[in-house]
């Protein structure tokens, strides 16, 4: 999709604006995700193979898939525009609100409502639910016509919250609240650095190159030039890492999905509950805040996307490879990737359904693109 595609309000189809690997993109996520499961049952080896290389815990082939990803996303952001978005309190508090006190207490909650039996497992989900999204949520907020810079400011503010807050969370919602509620409480261990190692990697390498980009390019050229003929050769591979990310996870998981395919579907129902509902109260409260519509957007996709990388990981380094919290964190992305999609297509429907308040000018943005 082209930069003016992603602003632009009128009321042109949909699918007319997309091109062929973004227009068919739940096809291609779904033959992704069946040829990765299929690799996983061709090989099984694999998953002791590529496991033997690893970045910040995560295997190289999906490290290099994240980074591939989530690179041409951020070249797209107009970096000097961060301090207008900054200082946008009816965007900034909704969201930080929504990410660090909503949506790890309505995890616990469906955790809880729906694997009352099942401590694994559900420990597992609260872990899910701690670990806010710094990756997959700006393609989704990409598809979705959102606001790049906004994500981007929003995705680095829940980063640093994830440093600090993460370990103290997780103590929280898996030993004091369910002690307060009289309910089982379980142990968990987490390693600040290796929160703090995962967000720098996978989001601090990708920024920079996207700041780099963007810098060199403007500078020595220009930004109509840069947006208009650079961006659009960058972007397709946003979705071309996504998709080779999606094959790499269900080819090394594989084996664990299929073999207990009644605990995946237990897991998955709390999951998809709490995209929907997630997602649904974010987009509703920003469009009764009078945001405009890329806000909005990009308000519902960051509070509704999680971190399975890092839940992932902690649980792995916690409880083991072969736990059922693991196995939770795993099943993770098999739900987040169609139900995402998904939402993509209700939040484009939802722009040309309903009025939003036009989106404001911010500044700086005028005199440069004068310049250029």
């Amino acid at each position: 999709m082209t930069t003016s595609s992603l602003h632009s309000n009128a009321p042109a189809p949909v699918a007319a604006r997309l091109s062929a690997l973004n227009r068919f993109l739940p096809v291609w996520i779904g033959v992704a995700m069946g040829a990765g499961l299929g690799l996983g049952r061709l090989v099984p080896t694999l998953n002791r193979a590529l496991g033997h290389v690893q970045v910040a815990g995560t295997s190289l082939p999906i490290a290099l898939g994240l980074l591939v990803m989530m690179y041409p996303v951020l070249a797209k952001v107009r970096f000097d525009e961060m301090s207008s978005v900054a200082t946008n309190r009816r965007l900034i508090v909704p969201s930080l609100t929504l990410n660090w006190v909503v949506g790890p207490a309505l995890m616990f909650s469906l955790a809880w409502l729906f694997l009352p039996d099942l401590p694994a497992y559900r420990t597992g989900l609260i872990l899910v639910g701690l670990a806010r999204c710094i990756a997959m949520v700006l393609i989704w907020n990409d598809l979705a016509c959102g606001d790049g810079t906004a994500a981007a400011l929003l995705v680095a503010i829940n980063s640093l919250f994830q440093i600090v807050a993460f370990a103290g969370l997780g103590y929280f919602y898996l030993k004091v609240l369910p002690a307060w509620l009289g309910l089982s409480t379980q142990n968990v261990h987490v390693a600040v650095w290796s929160i703090a190692r995962s967000v720098l990697i996978f989001l601090g390498i990708p920024l920079v190159a996207g700041y780099l980009t963007r810098t060199i390019a403007e500078r020595a050229r220009s930004r109509t030039w840069y947006e208009a003929k650079l961006l659009p050769r960058l972007g397709p591979f946003a979705l071309y890492g996504l998709l080779f990310t999606i094959v790499i996870l269900f080819a090394l998981q594989g084996n664990a999905i299929t073999r207990r395919p009644f605990d995946v579907a237990r897991i998955a129902l709390p999951l998809l509950c709490y995209f929907v509902l997630m997602w649904s109260l974010s987009f509703i409260l920003g469009r009764s805040l009078g945001l405009s519509y890329p806000a909005t957007a990009t308000l519902a996709f960051t509070a509704a996307g999680n971190n399975f990388e890092l839940a992932i990981a902690v649980a792995i380094g916690t409880f083991g490879v072969t736990s059922g919290q693991a196995l939770a964190g795993v099943v993770g992305p098999l739900i987040e990737v169609p139900a995402l999609v998904g939402l993509v297509y209700v939040s484009l429907w939802a722009r040309r359904r309903f009025s939003f308040r036009a989106e404001p000018p911010r500044l700086g943005s005028d005199t440069r693109e004068a310049h250029s």
